[in-house]
């Protein structure tokens, strides 16, 4: 069935024909007894009537009245005259009849209120009876379920006598109400009036069937139809009344199944044909049943199925077993595949109940009847393999499709519950303990099901979610058979290679599912480990080689992913797999001999063709033909494939990347180690690969082409030599040819300006050193490298690239490391890869030729390198191994026997032949050489290396230092004889001249010479400029020192020099530590001696344009130390002229520092390396170079501050006229002094933001959240390198900027702070916390005094004294400023309170002494002391109970200083009486200029109070403090707030947060409930927005009604009653009436929401009261006080009652809510001219309504039929037929009303539609709709689709939607609009 709740057309039934409609209930229900009305004896009997029924609400309260009204009822009808058999006044007989039936009544005054009916229903007679069927039949039908045994009987001959004789066009649209009526007598079956009642309902199916008079004659078939769709509607619409239904089917629905037998089977076409032979001897049953629509019936066993009750469930599935077979006509033919599936789905979902008789009648339902019971065979049986069979080719024929698609639609509905999500498993793991079921239906659904597991996981749901998923999706994969699982697997994998139509990602996301499947669930069963994890991951290998070879080799191709996630899964399938799995014991004789046989015919597409058959043919069972391979094929198919894979990827030219090498090699090594006795395989392109020419050194290649290639090889290397059974393959001669050309290759990715693989290739390097034999080979082939570049000359032996590569080469090492600790931490820093030996480490064989090499170029000035071989020395850390070598090799070749070697070996292996004594003379003197010019060239390295202790040994065995051993060789040296001939001589003479020049340097040490004067400056910074241009770096170093040298002459020349003053610590010092900036650089934090002070001195002008083109230009880069001493040496030579070029040259840095940064985190973002600057070396000499430029502009500060006079404060001269006037004369000169200082201070500090910005950006590189992350995984060892190197950098300048001026460069810091909180999508605020935690000079003791004087400047700062002021060159405002003090307090640990609680009382105190400075930050202090409570409430420091008394105290005092201040009345923060949207943009700019200390996101005193309030009780411990801090917060914040003339405008949720906050608190009771009462009272409550009372205060009610239970006596108490106007005209009559108009309504809305805001059933106490109440208010007129106007609230507080209160509470109220909503609607009819309807009344009746048949409520089920046509008629009904159904009648009347055409096709447009029964009548329709039109565009459509879109709910089965009923009725009851 099709359904659409916008189609208004009814369809015409097929089986009723034409007929006309019974006499209209609307005329029916008229009083007809107009012409009797002039009859005497009918006036005196109908005045008798009135006069019984007028004394109900005056006399009748107890029990006994009710019988007493109802025996003078029954007299006064008894005395009817005898010529007429009308009833006066039936409606409201009617109406009192139904009111005695109450349930809270005695079964005596039901028994009496019965034998009325019956003396009615005889004296109307059964015509009189149909035609006033509608009045009398609602009242009577709730009676059976709640009647007592005694009352039962005549209840049930009423409906047998009387109304089963009513005429069938009567009772047709009342039988669902007349069924639901009688099923709770079918309850119970021992019963006397179970038969009776079946007999009843019988009576009611033949009755539809019979002619009757006046009535067109109705088929038997149409009556027996209609009878059954009816009882199904009865049993999916009354949860209730569902187990009598359940007996009614069990008895009469008929056998909706035909017999089967084995035929049936045997093929399609005679399955077929057992149908339609079915169909013939069922149709006339079938279509009794199923007509006209089916689907009812299978919509009344899924309700069933669905039931709560377990017996209900148990009757329903017996049902379907023995009534409606899986094979049945029905379900096959009749109707649609979705019911069909709706129906499987609620059958299976009982097995999620456990319960074995369940799950058993399930089983027979899935797999049919038993073929012996259905042939009567007598006692034969069916043989159990036959009847297995037999039940699974009928679950296979009839269910199994249908259950699949159930599931499947399970699956991809996605639910995010976590229960809805697994559901769909536990329903499988149920299944599966049928194998017939399970074992057809799980492998159609095991892969959807892992699939919705994975894609469930990867959404941003919480653990706890994604765990209860995993435990039911692990519980249903370990019930899957092992065979199952990894066929699934096996398609998966097959069908994600296959890329002929797909795309790259569909086959990504397949390995994804995979690689899921295998890592998160349990495969360790021993069948996955031994069979189908080695077929899988020769699979993997065989597809992965497939795909190397077809897809062309290009860049960033997606093939990458795919390669590297499917080696990754492999890899962890043979983690898995032990080593015995690949041993050929395991197999039997005959598959090992049959495997031999095709052993040399195993090729690639044979072995996939046999797992292919094995996984496709017989499903991946091991015991039909075994294993398609052999453990011994596999392992050798498995070793092949990865050598070849490999050798591939390794090939030249290849696009492998680093990522998909490492993972090969990783699988490379697996299977190596899985089979260790494998024969050696074919490895021709390995071997070929690894032999291929590597690309070197050449320009022309890219690192990031052939470095991932070339480390992919050393890792092959290493695999293999490593591996005893592999290492045979390669031979010795084979691995030496091997080494050369893999350290060749490794070369170019050492170069600085290549950073990206440093580490890595570093390490690849002495992963070669560890496997080659011979030490030599590598040390010979990187010589060679240093020594074979083009332009290879005497003067330029080494390329200047070379000896950088070396030099990382040399740093990298883990050797180099000037302790054993410190190499094996870089070792577990770098995570020991590629298994380098911890012991090895110290060997540096290899490296010492190439090292001498590289200092050979220090006696070559004019070489290249030169410059740069003094930079690497002067920076080098580890240089004391360089001198450890140098006095090894002097040990070792000295002419006399001087020392004992530590490291024989060592020694001996320097030298392999032995040396004459000329030779050895020439190697010392060589050796000594090199150390004198790296003294002269490195003395700052070179002297801690020297003081060292020496590995060596004297004669004595005693260890020296090396400066000692030295000294020593120079002294014995100078001993020794001369003698042999000239040539050895002279040697000896040149040998014994360096040991006296060592000699006198040791002596000595470094010296300096005064030069004369020259006048050559100027033209040398003219050459500089130009050696910069033309890229000369060895004449930059020389030029620099020249003209340092001339400008000091020129400066002593001058005679400018001065004396240094005495420096003298000041207060500033006292407060910050350290005033002076230290200068550091990467070895140590040493700090630069004072310099002397200097006036102003004539500088050249071109030496700043020099400075900042040397420190910016490209072409300085290899030479930026030099430049940065000397910046170093020229700054001091500035003297005061410092500051004129301070700002220039910061700049500069800062530039240039932030583009090397930039090109810092480009390289590590970017998948392809390219060249760039040496930019880690260049960041931390510029970094050097702006740390000694504000160092050197500070300490002259300083100097400046202390030579100057202090000026006196105004309170401190002499108020006089002579002091005056000397102040006057002597100020002019002082102030002067004092700008020129504090302008140099402004100009210090302005560059200390700077470099603290700077700074700041080069440190939060890296942090979650700031920059984006690191893309290239590859280079992460070199990332994470460079970040700490720059970290640490950046730290200690930090260290020495806080040391210097904490309170500027904290103020700079929390300027970034602001500007971080407002990127919300990318910024990380809290990395400022971070920076500041790690600083020492930040710590909390320093950070949080320096915010207090921070914010005392702003708001006081003559309270300060002035060496604690800032100088406001930060744009922060107080406000700004007590917001990071909240911040940072709260990022605090909680011990760091015993550093800053007298700071933070202190300030707290200072501010209380004086608070109106502090007006604007008060709120945020509030805050603040709130934190410190929390913070201190988790510590234990010092005496807790008084330093929480004082916390609580100042708390306290600070509220009232806040609320005196800034009070709630008069605060900025109440919103303006001027609608802010309207304000044109110049009055928002003017607002916003004037209140610029109060800036975009601060926080109001009700905001921060709302947060402080949960927490009160840890800020004020005593409870009476609190209750008197709730109380002030109430009398002085919300109090206000609520009596305002802006309320309810000026409430905030912040303001109900509050509120809420206060009702959670105990001692608050008293202070929160009378602004509650207040607010609640006031009359434009309901003026309040639908946000704010949804989620603020319904919740404040709620708690409200829990502490009050005398709210709800007090509001009824004040519903007046009606009463007539005392004025009948005039003005005062009016507006008395619509003062009471407006108070009734207002409390109306109050008792409504005060019912919707509590639990359910909490007034059900107050029912009888609010009854009574109700019933006058809905007597009241248009003329009356209060009057009619109040019927709209009357029926949103009915709504209330139905939404919060259960259903047998309301059973009383049923026939006033009935009369009411009958009236209502009646009003609307042309001919109607009731006037105590507005619209709005008539709008909220109909919403009642709308409710009403939305909650689906039992009681109204009974009484629904008189408003819409609740049956199949809604759809299926004539044309030529009319309604009863007042609502319909309502709807055709007005469509045929004159003028009405034109609204015909109008339909509720926004009618909802989703998985819930929602109204139709929601504030969404009616919104902007006007009164006048309310009838025309809302009501009218809602009354012509009302009938229809109930019986599509209905027949949707959805559930209802409280939750919207509550919103609507919310919607209504905060619409002023309405309101009088």
């Amino acid at each position: 069935m099709s359904l659409d709740a916008h189609l208004l057309q009814r369809a015409i039934s097929p089986v009723s024909p034409g007929r006309s409609s019974p006499a209209l209930l609307r005329a029916r229900n008229r009083n007809d007894d107009g012409l009797l009305k002039k009859d005497k004896n009918y006036r005196r009997y109908a005045s008798s009537i009135e006069r019984v029924l007028s004394s109900f609400e005056t006399t009748v309260d107890e029990w006994a009245d009710y019988i007493s009204f109802l025996g003078r009822l029954l007299k006064a009808i008894q005395n009817k005259p005898t010529d007429t058999n009308i009833i006066p006044h039936k409606a409201l007989i009617s109406k009192r009849l139904s009111q005695c039936l109450n349930p809270l009544l005695p079964s005596g005054v039901h028994q009496k209120t019965l034998d009325v009916y019956t003396h009615i229903f005889n004296s109307l007679g059964r015509e009189g009876l149909s035609a006033n069927l509608s009045l009398y039949l609602p009242g009577l039908m709730p009676i059976l379920s709640f009647a007592a045994l005694s009352v039962k009987p005549t209840a049930l001959a009423l409906f047998e006598t009387y109304v089963v004789a009513v005429d069938p066009g009567y009772l047709r649209p009342a039988l669902k109400a007349i069924i639901l009526a009688l099923l709770p007598c079918l309850e119970e079956e021992s019963t006397e009036e179970f038969d009776r009642t079946l007999q009843i309902l019988a009576a009611l199916k033949e009755a539809l069937g019979g002619e009757r008079k006046n009535i067109n004659s109705y088929t038997d078939a149409s009556g027996t139809q209609y009878f059954w769709q009816c009882m199904f509607l009865a049993s999916i619409t009354s949860k209730s009344r569902r187990p009598g239904a359940l007996a009614y089917l069990a008895r009469k629905l008929p056998l909706l199944g035909h017999s089967l037998d084995a035929k049936s089977f045997e093929s399609p076409q005679n399955g077929d044909h057992s149908l339609s032979a079915g169909w013939n001897g069922l149709d006339t049953v079938i279509d009794a049943v199923a007509s006209p629509e089916p689907g009812l019936l299978i919509r009344c066993f899924c309700a069933g199925l669905c039931d709560e009750q377990l017996l209900t469930q148990r009757g329903f599935l017996d049902l379907l077993v023995t009534h409606l077979p899986l094979h049945s006509v029905v379900l096959q033919d009749k109707v649609v595949a979705e019911d069909l599936e709706r129906l499987i789905s609620a059958a299976t979902a009982v097995v999620s109940r456990r319960d074995m008789s369940l799950n058993r009648r399930l089983w027979s339902w899935f797999l049919g009847p038993d073929l012996a019971a259905e042939n009567n065979s007598g006692s034969a049986t069916t043989p159990g393999q036959e009847g297995f069979a037999h039940q699974t080719r009928y679950f296979e024929q009839y269910g199994l499709e249908s259950l699949v698609r159930t599931i499947l639609h399970s699956i991809d509905a996605k639910p995010n519950d976590p229960q809805e999500r697994a559901r769909p498993l536990r329903i499988c793991l149920s299944l599966m303990d049928r194998w017939e079921v399970g074992g057809l239906v799980v492998p159609q659904i095991f892969l959807p099901a892992m699939r919705s597991v994975w894609q469930y996981q990867n959404l941003v749901v919480s653990s706890d979610s994604i765990a209860e998923v995993l435990r039911s999706s692990n519980m249903f994969f370990d019930g899957v058979e092992s065979a199952m699982i990894w066929t699934a697997i096996f398609k998966v994998i097959k069908h994600a290679f296959d890329f002929q139509d797909r795309d790259y990602q569909a086959a990504l996301d397949e390995l994804k599912l995979v690689f899921y499947m295998v890592t998160t669930f349990n495969i360790r069963e021993e069948e996955m480990l031994m069979v189908h994890m080695p077929i899988a991951s020769l699979v993997i290998l065989l597809r992965v080689k497939a795909i190397i070879r077809a897809v062309p080799q290009q860049k960033n191709h997606p093939r990458s992913d795919i390669i590297i996630l499917a080696l990754r899964t492999a890899n962890k399938l043979l983690d898995l797999v032990p080593s015995r799995a690949f041993l050929p014991e395991r197999t039997s004789e005959a598959q090992t001999k049959s495997h031999e046989d095709c052993e040399d015919l195993l090729h690639d597409s044979v072995a996939l063709s046999k797992i292919d058959r094995f996984y496709t043919l017989n499903q991946g069972n091991v015991d039909f033909e075994g294993q398609p391979l052999s453990p011994k094929q596999i392992a050798k198919a498995l070793l092949e494939n990865i050598l070849e894979g490999v050798g591939s990827m390794l090939q030249i030219g290849s696009s492998a990347t680093h990522s998909e090498i490492d993972t090969a090699m990783a699988s490379l090594n697996f299977i190596i180690r899985k089979t260790p006795n494998l024969e050696e395989p074919n490895r021709r392109v390995f071997l070929s690969a690894l032999l291929g020419s590597s690309p070197g050194n050449s320009p022309s290649q890219q690192v990031h082409f052939h470095f991932p290639l070339t480390a992919g090889k050393v890792s092959a290397l290493e695999t293999i030599c490593s591996t005893p059974s592999t290492s045979a393959w390669l031979s010795e001669s084979l691995i030496r040819q091997l080494i050369p050309k893999l350290v060749m290759g490794l070369w170019p990715s050492l170069s600085p300006s290549r950073p990206k693989y440093n580490v890595e290739a570093t390490r690849c390097i002495w992963r070669l050193h560890t496997i080659s034999s011979d030490a030599k080979l590598i040390e010979s082939t990187i010589s060679t490298l240093l020594m074979s570049h083009e332009a290879h000359d005497e003067m330029n032996p080494i390329d200047g690239e070379d000896a950088r590569r070396f030099a990382t080469l040399w740093i990298h090492s883990p050797a180099t490391s000037t302790t054993t600790q410190s190499r094996r931490s870089s070792l577990v820093r770098g995570g020991n890869e590629g298994g380098i030996d911890i012991n090895a480490v110290a060997d540096l064989s290899f490296l010492e030729r190439p090292l001498l090499l590289l200092l050979d170029v220090l006696a070559l000035p004019n070489n290249n390198v030169f410059g740069f071989v003094i930079e690497w020395l002067q920076s080098l850390s580890s240089i004391n191994t360089v001198v450890r070598v140098l006095i090894d090799r002097v040990s070792a070749v000295s002419p006399v026997p001087l020392l004992q070697s530590a490291n024989t070996d060592k020694s001996d292996r320097i030298h392999d032949r032995p040396l004459d004594q000329s030779n050895n003379s020439e190697l010392c003197l060589y050796y000594l050489q090199l150390i004198m010019r790296i003294m002269e060239y490195s003395p700052n390295n070179i002297w801690p290396a020297l003081s060292a202790t020496s590995a060596s040994k004297d004669h004595d065995n005693n260890l020296s230092s090396n400066t000692i051993i030295l000294a020593r060789v120079c002294l014995r040296l100078l001993q020794r004889r001369l003698t042999g001939s000239d040539e050895s001589k002279a040697a000896d003479v040149r040998l014994n001249q360096a040991a006296l020049s060592l000699l006198k340097q040791f002596l000595e040490g470094p010296s300096s010479s005064l030069l004369v004067e020259l006048q050559i400056e100027e033209l040398l910074l003219d050459e500089l400029v130009s050696s910069i241009d033309l890229a000369r770096y060895s004449l930059q170093t020389p030029l620099m020192e020249t003209i340092l040298l001339a400008m000091k002459l020129r400066l002593s020349s001058q005679n400018f020099g001065g004396t240094a003053k005495r420096y003298r610590p000041t207060s500033r010092d006292a407060t910050k530590g350290s005033a002076s900036l230290s200068i550091s650089t990467d070895g140590d934090d040493r700090k630069i001696p004072r310099t002397p002070r200097l006036v102003v001195a004539v500088m050249p002008t071109k030496l700043l344009h020099c400075l900042v083109v040397g420190l910016t230009s490209r072409n300085s880069r290899p030479v930026l130390n030099g430049w940065i001493t000397f910046l170093g040496a020229c700054l001091p030579l500035y003297g005061d002229g410092i500051f004129q070029i301070l700002i220039p040259l910061v700049e500069c840095f800062c530039n240039t520092l932030g583009a090397a940064f930039k090109s810092v985190q480009s390289t590590f973002a970017k998948q392809q390396e390219e060249d760039t600057d040496n930019f880690e070396p260049t960041l931390a000499l510029l970094l050097n170079g702006l740390e000694q430029s504000l160092a050197t502009a500070h300490d002259r500060l300083m100097t400046d501050e202390i030579g100057g006079t202090p000026v006196k404060s105004p309170e401190q001269q002499q108020q006089s006229f002579f002091g005056t006037m000397v102040s006057g004369v002597f100020s002019s000169e002082t102030n002067r002094a004092r700008t020129t200082t504090a302008n140099n201070r402004l100009t210090v500090l302005l560059c200390f933001k700077d470099a603290v910005r700077v700074c700041f950006t080069i440190w939060s590189w890296g942090d979650y959240g700031t920059n984006s992350p690191l893309q290239d995984n590859a280079a992460l060892a070199s990332y994470n390198y460079t970040i700490l190197r720059l970290r640490n950098r950046t730290r200690r300048i930090f260290e020495h900027l806080f040391a210097a001026e904490a309170l500027e460069c904290l103020e700079t810091l929390i300027e970034l702070w602001l500007s971080l909180t407002k990127e919300v999508k990318t910024a990380r605020p809290a990395t400022v916390f971070d920076l500041l935690h790690v600083l020492e000079g930040s710590r909390p003791r320093n950070a949080i005094p320096a915010i207090f004087n921070a914010i005392y400047s702003r708001t006081n700062p003559s309270a300060l004294d002035p060496v604690r002021k800032s100088t406001l060159t930060s744009n922060l405002s107080d406000i700004s400023l007590a917001a990071f003090l909240v911040a940072y307090t709260k990022s605090l640990d909680d011990d760091a309170m015993d550093e800053i609680w007298n700071d933070c009382m202190t300030f707290l105190k200072d501010v209380l002494a004086n608070p109106m400075p502090h007006r604007q930050t008060l709120p945020k202090l509030l805050e603040f002391t709130a934190v410190l409570g929390e913070k201190v409430d988790n510590t234990n420091f010092g005496e807790q109970r008084k330093m929480r008394r004082e916390l609580g105290d100042l708390f306290v005092r600070l509220l009232t200083a806040t609320l005196t201040i800034r009070p709630v009345g008069f605060s900025l923060d109440s919103p303006p009486t001027v609608n802010q949207d309207k304000l044109s943009t110049d009055a928002v700019s003017t607002r916003a200029s004037f209140d610029n200390r109060n800036p975009a996101g601060s926080e109001s005193l009700v905001n921060v109070l709302a947060m402080i309030a949960p927490n009160l009780s840890k800020v004020l411990v005593d409870t009476d403090r609190i209750a008197s801090t709730c109380l002030t917060i109430s009398t002085q914040v919300i109090g206000p707030t609520f009596r305002s003339r802006n309320f309810p405008e000026n409430i905030s949720q912040r303001t109900l947060d509050l509120m809420i906050a206060l009702a959670s608190i105990p001692e608050a009771a008293k202070a929160w409930k009378k602004d509650v009462v207040e607010a609640f009272n006031d009359s434009k409550f309901f003026s309040t927005s639908l946000s704010l009372a949804q989620n603020g205060w319904v919740p404040i009610v709620r708690q409200w009604s829990l502490a009050d239970k005398e709210r709800m006596p007090e509001l009824l108490a004040r519903l007046a009653t009606p009463t007539s106007a005392g004025i009948m005209f005039g003005v005062g009559a009016n507006s008395a009436r619509l003062e009471a108009d407006r108070k009734a309504q207002l409390n109306l809305r109050r008792i409504a929401l005060l019912i919707l805001s509590a639990a359910n059933d909490t007034y059900v106490v107050n029912m009888t009261a609010l009854q009574e109440k109700l019933v006058d208010l809905l007597n009241t007129t248009a003329a009356s006080s209060p009057s009619s106007t109040t019927r709209a609230e009357i029926y949103m507080l009915i709504r209330a009652l139905l939404l919060k209160t259960s259903a047998h509470h309301l059973a009383s109220m049923w026939p006033t809510i009935n009369a009411e909503l009958y009236d209502a609607i009646s009003s609307v009819f042309p001919d109607q001219t009731i006037e105590t309807l507005n619209v709005t009344s008539l709008l909220q009746a109909c919403k009642l309504l709308d409710t009403l048949l939305t909650l689906e409520l039992d009681d109204f089920q009974m009484q629904e039929w008189l408003f819409i046509t609740d049956t199949t008629e809604a759809v299926y009904r004539s044309t030529d037929s009319k309604s009863v159904a007042m609502i319909d009648e309502l709807a055709e009347e007005l469509d045929s009303g004159a003028g009405a055409s034109h609204f015909i096709n109008a339909s509720l447009t926004n009618a909802p539609q989703g998985e819930k029964r929602r109204p139709l009548l929601t504030a969404s329709v009616t919104q902007g709709v006007g009164r006048e039109d309310m009838m025309e565009k809302v009501l009218r459509p809602f009354f012509r689709q009302l009938s229809i879109y109930a019986f599509e709910s209905t027949y949707s089965m959805e559930a209802p939607d409280w939750k919207a009923c509550f919103d609507d009725l919310m919607a209504d009851l905060f619409d002023d609009s309405t309101l009088v």
